[in-house]
């Protein structure tokens, strides 16, 4: 029952081969959940477009300072936003390019 129906073995071990470890699948996991909520997915849209503090996030999507905050430090954890310091204003960013490409992308697919 353990033959292989559509590929040669060696077809099998080339495919094994390019398989993520369990730890990379994790990470990977991880990094998509970010997508999964739709908060996350509208703090990353608008991070996208332009950068901007807590307060603008909160009162462009209308979505209270401490939710914002809270999934920015999801978002942060999963090294996807960054900030930087202007005095005492932190201006999150993405901070992957690869990020910021797949949501202008997906937002450009989806409209």
């Amino acid at each position: 029952m353990n033959k292989l129906l559509r590929i040669s073995e060696r077809n099998k071990f080339e495919v094994q081969e390019l398989l993520p470890n369990d730890r990379c699948a994790n990470k990977l996991a991880l990094y998509f959940q970010n997508f999964s909520d739709q908060t996350r997915i509208k703090i990353l849209s608008a991070l996208s477009i332009k950068d901007l503090c807590v307060n603008d996030l909160s009162k462009i999507l209308g979505i209270n300072q401490t939710t914002i905050s809270h999934q920015l430090k999801t978002l942060k954890d999963q090294e996807m936003v960054d900030y930087r310091r202007e005095g005492k204003i932190l201006i999150y960013h993405i901070k992957s390019p690869a990020v910021n490409e797949m949501m202008m992308y997906a937002v450009k697919e989806l409209k």
